[in-house]
């Protein structure tokens, strides 16, 4: 005799009842409720990328922790690795080893990298990111 397949606690076969209808009761353990939706802040999306934040916290501080820029910018600090190693990749930053911290130096004569602003330089971008009108 051939036995029956095994079924995982997830089956949803397995949670219906009686009619076949599913088991009120059960069926948060399969799907998470749904958080209710934020009230919008208007913080959905901002004109520069994750990329230029870093960038501009680096033109500030340049010995500050990547923990810091994580907090900061409001991403991971895994996700700032990939930033600066991208940075370094793209010739945009360098990295120096001052103890046990990282200095960072940025070549503010490089290019912007996209073709509609690469008539513009780095340099140009965090003088007018790091300038204020007051």
């Amino acid at each position: 005799m051939k036995a029956a397949p095994k079924r995982s606690a997830a089956d949803p076969r397995k949670l219906a009842g009686k009619g076949g209808k599913k088991d009120a009761s059960r069926s948060s353990a399969i799907v998470p409720p749904v958080a209710p939706a934020k009230e919008s802040t208007g913080q959905q999306w901002t004109f520069l990328t994750n990329h230029s934040h870093v960038l501009v916290l680096l033109a500030r501080n340049p010995t500050i922790v990547l923990r810091e820029v994580a907090l900061q910018v409001g991403i991971t600090e895994r996700a700032v690795q990939r930033i600066i190693a991208d940075l370094e990749a793209g010739q945009i930053i360098e990295r120096e080893k001052v103890g046990r911290r990282n200095q960072y130096s940025i070549r503010t004569d490089q290019s912007l990298r996209h073709p509609i602003e690469s008539h513009r330089t780095i340099g140009e971008l965090l003088v007018l990111l790091n300038t204020s009108d007051e």
